[in-house]
């Protein structure tokens, strides 16, 4: 079984190093490691004065501009350099707790599995809110999602992440891979993508990686604005699986975590920020009803709004004029 993994980075520090290392120690081998870096200086920066290429013959760097990354595009590309049967993405940030990450991930990628996704938790730093969030997330039991659990699960049938996950190639092939141009989800809408042909995504929980945020109330904002976005720009998956009430529900279930470990003064605060989180959120959703300022001061990813631009451009909408529709459309 031949398997690449794929980590796109940007501003990568020391930490890089030990994810690497890690993951030419797993049980089951890493063929490749391709790293889809985004400004060359600042990979260069990190190896400077080091013989890491010469080291890690396994990596191989491949080098954009900030100006060039896409969430999709990027992703599809490192794909794009893979002939492997079995494909893994990660982040930089996400760190492998054991040498049996792989092996338990691939195990789970059964003939009509098209894709299986590991267990985040949470680094040592993460505040109490985030630690709950990465338990409720991702739970101690693994669990296979098909067509079936929409009823049950809703929006979270669809939940897959490429802080880890692993992907069969055939399958990939097959569905046309990750969507080409996207701001954020590009995770669930391939996940989404795979349940409607028929095929289910598996959550791994014995593949464990190290992975969370202290993101500031700002932070929320911008990035669920975008979450708001990939929502709106894809109908035909979010239309019918809407995810504000699995938000309240967690929402919901941190308080009465918080309640339960005697912290409740932390639940204004958890409130607070959940309403950072959700007006991001809401703006994102009705992005097209917004002038341009006012959308590029809301995101976190303005190069996506330049490609936007272009992609506007070459259908012939005016992009100047702002993102709502036109009595002329």
């Amino acid at each position: 079984m031949v398997v690449d993994v794929i980590i796109p980075v940007y501003k990568p520090d020391s930490s890089f190093f030990k994810l690497i290392e890690r993951l030419e120690t797993q049980t089951l081998p890493v063929r490749r490691i391709i790293v889809m870096n985004t400004e060359e200086k600042y990979f260069e920066q990190l190896i400077y004065g080091t013989k890491f290429l010469e080291q890690h013959r396994q990596v191989v760097v491949s080098h954009l501009s900030k100006k060039e990354f896409d969430h999709g595009r990027t992703r599809a590309q490192g794909v794009g350099k893979s002939d492997a049967e079995i494909f893994v993405m990660m982040t930089q940030d996400a760190m492998p707790e054991d040498s049996r990450l792989i092996e338990n991930l691939a195990a789970f990628l059964a003939e009509d599995v098209a894709a299986a996704y590991a267990r985040q938790l949470p680094a040592e730093d993460a505040g109490p809110v985030e630690r709950y969030m990465r338990s409720y997330n991702y739970p101690e039991d693994s669990r296979i999602k098909s067509l079936e659990d929409l009823s049950e699960l809703g929006i979270k049938t669809y939940f897959c992440s490429n802080v880890c996950c692993a992907y069969r190639r055939d399958v990939y092939d097959k569905l046309g891979g990750f969507v080409r141009h996207a701001i954020f989800n590009e995770d669930m809408l391939y996940a989404a993508k795979a349940i409607q042909a028929g095929y289910r995504i598996a959550y791994v929980a014995q593949a464990r990686v190290t992975h969370s945020h202290n993101y500031t109330c700002g932070q929320y904002f911008h990035r669920n604005f975008d979450i708001g976005v990939s929502q709106a720009d894809h109908p035909e998956v979010f239309r019918a699986v809407p995810s504000e009430g699995e938000g309240i529900r967690s929402v919901r279930m941190a308080a009465r975590w918080l309640r339960s470990q005697k912290q409740g003064w932390k639940i204004p605060g958890l409130f607070w920020q959940s309403g950072f989180k959700y007006a991001g959120y809401w703006l994102g959703k009705h992005y097209k009803k917004l002038p341009r300022r006012l959308v590029l001061g809301c995101t976190s990813n303005r190069e996506y709004w330049a490609h936007e631009d272009r992609r506007r451009d070459v259908a012939g909408i005016d992009a100047s004029r702002g993102y709502g529709r036109t009595e002329q459309e």
